[in-house]
């Protein structure tokens, strides 16, 4: 699907306006271009939102909130299932859009909006899930349990690299929960936000809940600081780089108010020596190439035991050679281009580093000097210490570098300051089990025989340390968007006082 196709068939023009708060508002801020990162040339311009059309939005989020909180949650469930069907019917052409914006090939793109059908599918069961616990009171003739109620307005600022499918993951089960949403995506991909408010608003128009889920496309220094500075919003959920997880928890913390983060990755790999190695390859291959390396849970770094290293690494540079470089909307193209200039600038910088720092590159390591922002998939074998390894660089490298020992090779794969995703290979029962442990990974997700990238809905996504603490999507992480209260029903007659206290 070509530009044109997919502009029209989800609503867009050449200029529109970035502002939605039950419907479309004309702005006042600058315009916005978004640019093909596989031509450089432009798509279509975004009229961004100023301070003033900030306050719009969030008013109306405010309102919003108080009515939709009241609505049952099974009901709320039901508009949820209806914004799941509408992806359906769209999914090829946001697929395309996706693709098209951000550069991620087309069957990457549509498996984004996959998984934002998906979340839709799980929300909507989650909302006739939403338990509290039942208590036993100590006193008698007492009742415990707790409840949850909707938190507020919650603010989801997500990046470039899942343009829409990380609003999905907030913003499906923020609503069931009963939150309204107020969306702020990165400046680099705006078209695809637009795009999925479009298909938002055919479902909520004439609802009355047309406000439930807003939008706001601005600058980070107006609408991103005005967002996460707003004591309106009691929870932000920002997915982007460790440095911008530090300015806007800070700010969040500063009012006493809530944050979920998802930051940066540097995500590891071990490969033991009794490992299947056709797995490891084809699997290390798709989490370090996928995305051209742009996924928060992309393998930078694969710790190989030295038994299998030259054998490891012969497989990679050979399946390296057979990956293509081009158009993502071509269905034969494996990698499409980075973001943009800066992402090629920084990539180049890396290899340059990694290179000073005992570096040999076994494959790529070059800008390709073609239009739009292509660079090789690139292989680079380091020695166990070096720097560079502590650097999270979004973009397709895979430093290799080998081990003796398990505990040697855990030792390695922490030694970042990152925790998102891990992963080991092996055929041994005890090297996973210790792996798994609580002496192995210190990352949020870990897996077995499995890359680090790739991960399904149904389990809560999210790491440790510089990588923010937050969970998103499934299993109990719906609790975020909500507020728990503890309930004491006391039909005694009588106040008898916890721990037996006699007072008067």
């Amino acid at each position: 699907m070509n530009r044109d196709a997919a502009l029209s068939a989800l609503g867009l023009s050449d200029i529109n306006p970035g502002v939605y708060a039950g419907r479309w508002i004309e702005p006042s801020g600058d315009v916005l271009v978004s640019e093909n990162p596989a031509t450089t040339e432009p798509i279509a311009s975004v009229v961004q939102g100023t301070a003033g059309d900030y306050e719009t939005v969030a008013a109306e989020a405010v309102e919003a909130f108080e009515e939709w909180r009241m609505v049952p949650a099974p009901h709320r469930g039901e508009y949820v299932r209806r914004i799941g069907n509408a992806l359906r019917e769209y999914k090829e052409p946001l697929g395309a859009l996706v693709a098209l914006e951000m550069g991620k090939i087309t069957v990457e793109g549509e498996g984004e909006v996959q998984e934002m059908i998906d979340v839709a599918d799980f929300a909507v069961g989650l909302s006739r899930q939403l338990y509290g616990l039942t208590m036993t009171s100590e006193r008698r003739r007492h009742r415990m349990y707790e409840q949850w109620h909707p938190l507020g307005p919650v603010g989801v600022v997500t990046s470039f690299n899942f343009p829409v499918a990380v609003w999905s993951w907030n913003a499906l089960i923020a609503g069931v929960c009963g939150d309204s949403v107020i969306w702020k995506p990165s400046s680099q991909t705006p078209l695809s936000a637009l795009a999925v408010t479009n298909i938002v608003d055919e479902v909520m128009q004439g609802s009355g809940f047309e406000s439930v889920f807003s939008l706001i496309v601005g600058r980070g220094a107006t609408v991103g600081d005005a967002l996460i500075s707003d004591r309106r919003v009691p929870l932000i959920s920002a997915t982007g780089s460790c440095r911008m997880g530090e300015k806007v928890g800070a700010a969040v913390a500063k009012r006493l108010g809530r944050s979920l983060l998802e930051l940066g990755g540097n995500n590891a790999a071990i490969v033991m020596d009794d490992a299947d190695l056709d797995l490891v390859a084809r699997a290390a291959m798709f989490a370090a190439v996928g995305t051209a390396g742009q996924r928060c849970t992309s393998l930078r770094r694969l710790i190989i035991q030295r038994g299998v290293a030259d054998q490891i690494a012969k497989r990679l540079v050979e399946a390296y050679a057979q990956v293509r470089i081009g158009d993502p909307l071509d269905p034969q193209t494996l990698m499409g281009p980075l973001i943009s200039k800066d992402a090629v600038d920084t990539f180049a910088a890396a290899v340059g580093i990694a290179r000073e720092q005992g570096g040999e590159v076994l494959y790529g390591g070059n800008v390709l000097d073609r239009p739009g922002h292509f660079v090789e998939p690139t292989i680079i074998k380091m020695p166990a210490d070096a720097d560079i390894l502590g650097v999270e660089t979004f973009a397709p490298i895979l430093y290799l570098v080998e081990f003796g020992a398990l505990d040697e090779a855990i030792a390695i794969q922490n030694g970042v300051t990152q925790g998102l995703s891990s992963s080991i290979f092996t055929d041994s029962m005890s090297a996973a089990e210790s792996f798994l442990s609580h002496e192995g990974s210190d990352c949020g997700i870990a897996n077995v025989n499995i890359g680090t990238s790739g991960a399904e809905i149904g389990g809560a996504f999210g790491g440790e340390k510089e990588t923010g603490g937050g969970r998103e999507s499934g299993s109990d992480a719906w609790k975020a968007y909500m507020r728990r209260q503890t309930v004491t029903i006391n039909w005694s007659g009588e106040l008898p006082l916890a721990q037996g206290i006699e007072f008067g």
